[in-house]
């Protein structure tokens, strides 16, 4: 990949549209794309220029004059045929998205014209960009860093509000202004270290044994923060997964229609309906999650229904979070304790159906988590997301505010290499307790230390890069 070539690519979606952009950068890029346009105004830097795109011409057309019939006609003197009307804008280095030169031409969404204007500046020496080299570029030219670049993917990638939101969020660099403090006391204590080896003849006092491992101390805790957000990150990003189980006509396919809001899921009066897994993902609170109705769970009658049933229960063990569905109106089954019993060591929820038509005692309070619901009138609906969000986030209900302004993780590389640093600052600790030299203790810490610039991209190799900008798509 060359970095001094001007690259070319279509930066919006395949398909048809109202508007569609030719992204163009490098070195060259006002000189390509300038025999193309015919602009009502000359290009200034940072505003928008409306024009025509024109096919270019060069050299003589072997076209007859009227005067001369047959003889050569100067292209300059031929009218130049418009192909779409565009919009033109200019961004000069260095204040552009890669820091050079940079020309975007909107057209009309035509995959033709789009297509057509791609051609005419590889024709003129552009060259096609590889997926993600936009961004690359700008996290080479020193505009963002590598957790910067991660969010843009993460923000194309974004399927609910509250994702976009938070990689908005870590586009404007909250988790690199989160690391920032704790890596510059990290190196901090490698210089005192250092200059007490380096300069000892000097007699730069060396750092007692207690203030080193205050020092370890005060660079783990606040990593060990970041990393206990991981957590809740990782489902902010994927996702969860959440079943809904529970014996046979208790409501949990019109539980399921309630909460993705329309008829997904085949009810009847019939018990048994449900014989196979139906899904469907809604966002809740801005997190996506995959709901899951399952058949219900009793002696099976015939083999369809064992097999609904034996998915029902692999449903139930591979899930984030159960919704036990009961129903609140019927004194409790033995299916509906056993069920209970499968799934007491998972996160779960207990819900009290149909309790439009009455309770029938207070056994459901003795099953912990319970909200009671109606899937006919929608009464408790409500409270049930607020519950499911509550397993998510925690009790304090951290999703909607501090983290989210802090920067926290929520890329599985991040969090990989902020355990590999608290794995380093352990060996650091004990290295301390045993009183091994200073130059063995630093290779500990500048161990804590690479994980850290590798989150960022201080010192990642071209192989990461490659494999990071290589999941990203053309035109970004």
């Amino acid at each position: 990949m060359n970095l001094d070539d001007t690259i070319v690519a279509i930066a919006t979606p395949a398909g048809r549209g109202g508007i569609g952009v030719v992204r163009l950068a490098g070195g060259k890029a006002l000189e390509i794309a300038g025999p193309m346009l015919r602009l009502k105004h000359e290009l200034v830097p940072g505003r928008a220029v409306f024009g025509e795109l024109v096919e270019p011409r060069g050299g003589a057309a072997e076209l007859p004059s009227a005067g001369q019939p047959g003889a050569a006609v100067p292209a300059q003197t031929l009218p130049t045929p418009r192909i779409d009307e565009v919009v033109v804008t200019y961004f000069a280095r260095p204040h552009s998205y890669t820091t050079d030169d940079m020309v975007e031409i909107s057209a009309h969404g035509s995959p033709v014209v789009l297509r057509h204007i791609v051609e005419l500046c590889v024709a003129a020496d552009a060259r096609l960009a590889e997926p993600g080299e936009f961004t690359m570029r700008a996290f080479l030219n020193g505009r963002i860093d590598l957790t910067q670049a991660e969010a843009v993917r993460d923000l194309i990638d974004s399927q609910t509000l509250y994702q976009a939101k938070v990689a908005a969020q870590q586009l404007e660099g909250a988790l690199s202004r989160r690391l920032q403090p704790i890596k510059q006391k990290l190196v901090e204590l490698i210089a005192v270290l250092e200059a007490g080896i380096d300069f000892a003849e000097d007699d730069v006092s060396v750092m007692p044994d207690a203030t080193i491992l205050a020092h370890i101390a005060a660079v783990r805790v606040p990593l060990e923060q970041l990393s206990a957000s991981f957590a809740y990150g990782k489902i902010v990003h994927e996702g969860l997964t959440l079943a809904i189980v529970g014996r046979p006509n208790v409501g949990k396919s019109s539980l399921f229609n309630r909460l993705v809001e329309r008829e997904r899921a085949i009810v009847t009066a019939t018990p048994g309906t449900t014989r196979d897994l139906v899904s469907e993902t809604v966002a809740i609170g801005g997190i996506p999650v995959k709901l899951v109705d399952t058949a219900g769970i009793r002696d099976a009658l015939d083999e369809a229904e064992a097999m609904g049933i034996q998915k029902s229960m692999e449903a139930l063990a591979d899930a984030d979070l159960v919704l036990v569905v009961v129903d609140a109106s019927q004194a409790e089954t033995e299916e509906d304790a056993e069920l209970l019993r499968e799934a007491k060591n998972r996160p779960v929820i207990v819900v009290g159906n149909k309790c439009d038509l009455g309770a029938a005692g207070p056994w459901l309070e003795a099953c912990g988590q319970n909200v009671s619901t109606s899937a006919i009138t929608g009464e408790g609906i409500a409270e049930l997301r607020a519950e499911i969000l509550r397993h998510v986030g925690g009790e304090t209900g951290t999703y909607f505010g501090a983290q989210t302004e802090s920067g926290f993780l929520t890329n599985v590389r991040h969090h990989g290499l902020i355990q590999d640093s608290l794995g380093a600052l352990d060996a650091a600790k004990n290295a301390v307790a045993e009183r091994v030299p200073h130059e063995m203790l630093l290779l500990d810490l500048y161990n804590a230390l690479r994980p850290l610039d590798a989150i960022t991209g201080a010192t990642t190799t071209d192989d990461i890069l490659n494999l990071i900008f290589s999941t990203f798509c053309i035109g970004k």
